[in-house]
């Protein structure tokens, strides 16, 4: 834990006092810790944002990257997840005005980013900043537009303070101005995409909640001024999931039996005249990512894709594409409910393992 940063020299916990976020990358590594105090009666001088000892690794929600051209670019983690309880999935952040990294940098030109909107804190520093980014992205050939909060504002205190927060923001992003030189290209809107409803008892038919999504229930509480220390409302939801320890997720207790088939590594799932093959599910081993190479088939008619299941615009591209060789989308959508929670399942019994025989090896 010392190596790693979570505990100092002295024994005490480096984010003693914090609320916590992860940054997890495509392959359900934790690469860095961001924690954010959130205790009343702090000392004179405490900093209020704490990250790992060591250079910044990783980029918090890479996989928005793999799937949208457009990003939108916060200053900070609770202002991308303010984003997120909007419904804005194509969000990521940097760690602070001078946190955009190597790592951001090698990720969006590996993932041909195209557009982004950098929503940087509406002050001087911020407003410095996004100046600055933006004349280095778009040398990389990246298109630049600065949303424009109440000036003095973040994303998450606009948020705060406005309702409905997802209208507020969709109108921040789609007013914003374009940095660039000459002629500003045709204005394009950003999707917002609609989270889902929680269900408390799903039925068979329904989607398990995507995860670790939290709903956007907007509250009332004020917004902090970080240099009076107040305590900290920092999302315009319902708070984030924490770090999911190594422990099973529950199932539903009306989960379905569907005809499965192991062969090594390799999953098979039948469904009446269609066939699931399932690649990768050992590679997860983390609750909050089940990325795996999924080919449907029907007959002589297949699609084969990668992606994560709990993307919910992965999951809608695949059945389309699936429905065009097979030719049954209210089929393949169906099946698919089943599949991911099959998956789940086993998921499940192979995280156990790993971390039973974890602690086993520890113990020896």
């Amino acid at each position: 834990m010392q190596t790693l940063g979570i505990l100092r020299e002295s024994g005490h916990e480096h984010f003693n006092g914090s609320v916590v976020f992860p940054v997890i990358d495509l392959h359900g590594n934790i690469t860095e810790m961001y924690g954010r105090k959130i205790t009343a009666g702090l000392r004179e001088g405490t900093p209020l944002h704490l990250y790992l000892p060591g250079p910044h690794q990783g980029v918090r929600n890479e996989l928005a990257l793999q799937v949208s051209k457009e990003i939108i670019l916060c200053e900070s983690i609770i202002d991308a997840l303010t984003f997120w309880c909007a419904g804005f999935r194509n969000v990521t952040a940097s760690y602070g005005v001078g946190g955009f990294t190597d790592d951001h940098r090698v990720a969006f030109r590996k993932h041909g980013v195209e557009r982004v909107w950098i929503a940087y804190d509406r002050d001087e520093a911020g407003e410095k900043a996004a100046l600055s980014l933006a004349e280095q992205l778009i040398a990389m050939g990246i298109d630049c537009y600065r949303v424009l909060f109440p000036k003095g504002m973040d994303a998450n205190e606009h948020a705060l303070k406005t309702r409905p927060a997802t209208k507020v923001l969709e109108i921040c992003i789609n007013k914003a101005q374009w940095l660039g030189k000459g002629k500003p290209p045709e204005r394009l809107t950003v999707e917002v995409i609609p989270v889902p409803v929680p269900i408390e008892d799903p039925a068979p038919e329904d989607m398990p909640r995507e995860a670790p999504e939290p709903q956007p229930t907007v509250t009332k509480a004020p917004a902090a001024k970080e240099k009076k220390h107040e305590p900290v409302s920092f999302l315009a939801a319902d708070p984030p999931p924490a770090v999911e320890p190594p422990a099973p997720v529950a199932q539903p207790s009306n989960q379905i039996d569907v005809p499965t088939e192991m062969k090594g590594e390799e999953v098979s799932i039948t469904l009446g005249d269609r066939r699931y093959r399932v690649r990768g599910l050992a590679k997860n081993l983390s609750y909050a990512i089940l990325r795996v190479n999924l080919m449907a088939g029907r007959g002589d008619g297949f699609h084969v894709d990668t992606l994560d299941l709990y993307a919910a615009r992965q999951r809608a591209v695949f059945i389309k594409q699936a429905a065009v060789e097979m030719g049954k989308e209210d089929a393949v959508k169906h099946d698919l409910r089943h599949v991911l929670r099959k998956l789940e399942e086993l998921q499940d019994q192979q995280t156990k393992k790993h971390w039973n025989r974890k602690a086993r090896d520890r113990h020896q």
